[in-house]
């Protein structure tokens, strides 16, 4: 038996009120959030956040992200997960300081615990949160379904060469929110 949670990624107040492209794909998280809920599927958020002392910070593509004022910082409310994707207060919600939401989380830990062995991923960016969370569940065991509509890039040719071509590839299914929606 395959046990499935729903990740919803980087979909947080700054970046989502920030970046037009991550707006975009909230009402297709809305639905899909609204559906595992209502399903019984777990729904774990990630948010991406580096101490405000810059410790965290070991290469130039993070020092940019640290250097973009309180945006990406921990403490910020920024980096809060969206009001109108608010997690309830018995979901979890994981704290990583690189692209993928496995990297020196909690997040394997959380998933194992509740025998979850298969993923769905949604949120920004397909090129950084995306990949980097599928190649790494990939390597743990996990199934993984990327939903296309509920996850974006700014680089929209970025975002369709990945979900059509990369991810498939990988072994990865790629659905619509509405096709994942309607298998629940």
């Amino acid at each position: 038996m395959t046990t499935t949670a729903l990740i919803v990624g980087d979909l947080q107040a700054g970046i989502v009120d920030n970046y037009p492209f991550a707006a975009a794909v909230l009402p297709v998280v809305e639905k899909a959030v609204s559906a595992a809920r209502a399903s019984g599927t777990p729904v774990v958020f990630i948010r991406f956040g580096l101490r405000a002392s810059g410790l965290d910070v070991g290469n130039p593509l993070i020092g940019g992200l640290h250097g973009a004022g309180t945006l990406f910082h921990e403490d910020s409310p920024e980096t809060l997960v969206h009001p109108r994707i608010k997690p309830l207060p018995h979901e979890a919600v994981v704290l990583k300081r690189r692209a993928s939401a496995f990297a020196a989380s909690d997040l394997d830990q959380l998933l194992r615990a509740q025998r979850i062995d298969s993923i769905v991923l949604t949120g920004v960016a397909t090129g950084a949160m995306i990949a980097a969370t599928l190649y790494d569940a990939s390597d743990r065991d996990y199934r993984v379904t990327v939903l296309s509509d509920a996850c974006a890039d700014a680089e929209p040719e970025v975002h369709d060469f990945l979900v059509n071509r990369v991810f498939p590839a990988r072994g990865a299914d790629v659905l619509t929110g509405h096709e994942w929606i309607d298998r629940l």
